[in-house]
């Protein structure tokens, strides 16, 4: 069992950058592989990025490509996701997810717990 609690979201102005934390209780956060994924009102939940469970193998949605980055530190059980020159179609309320067999990262079927959700607003 994994619970996990995200926070660092508010509002920012177009151009701004935050930095999402993921906060994951239990000794075995390490063997989990991560994600980020995003909704918007009205809107399908979408893939934001991924990362693997050693921190090595990272991917993006090519929405955020090069302005999103995504890390771990396995030390601190904790998930990031510092969003740079975010634009007002960045605004959702931001998931993160963890999951013990993910294969193709993008899907959210794969994750097996997901945190409450944290929201992100960008004003333009």
């Amino acid at each position: 069992q994994v619970h996990l609690v995200e926070s660092g979201g508010g509002l920012v102005q177009t151009g701004g950058s935050l930095r999402l934390s993921c906060a994951a209780s239990g000794r075995t956060f390490s063997s989990y592989s991560m994600g980020w994924f995003r909704q918007a009102p009205g809107k399908e939940r979408e893939f934001v990025a991924a990362i693997g469970w050693s921190g090595v193998t990272t991917h993006y949605a090519d929405s955020v490509e090069a302005r999103f980055t995504i890390s771990r530190d396995n030390a601190k059980n904790t998930l990031y996701l510092q969003m740079n020159s975010l634009k007002p179609e960045d605004t959702a309320v931001y998931y993160c997810a963890a999951g013990l067999t993910v294969v193709k990262y993008r899907g959210a079927e794969e994750y097996d717990y997901w945190g409450q959700g944290t929201q992100v607003t960008v004003s333009s």
